[in-house]
């Protein structure tokens, strides 16, 4: 292998890396949101209080 293609191949891999790395870090540090309650919010809907 000569050696543009291996600072190529170097270059590449990093960067994919990079992006990886950064992506998974977001994900991972991100505050999670305040989800709204599910059954509060279907209160006004009769045909799910039948059921019960």
């Amino acid at each position: 292998m000569n050696t543009e293609a291996l600072v190529t191949m170097l270059l590449t891999q990093g960067i994919v890396v990079s992006f990886a790395a950064y992506f998974f870090y977001k994900v991972l540090t991100i505050k999670p949101k305040q989800e709204p309650d599910s059954f509060s919010e279907n209160d006004d809907e009769t045909e799910r209080q039948k059921e019960k």
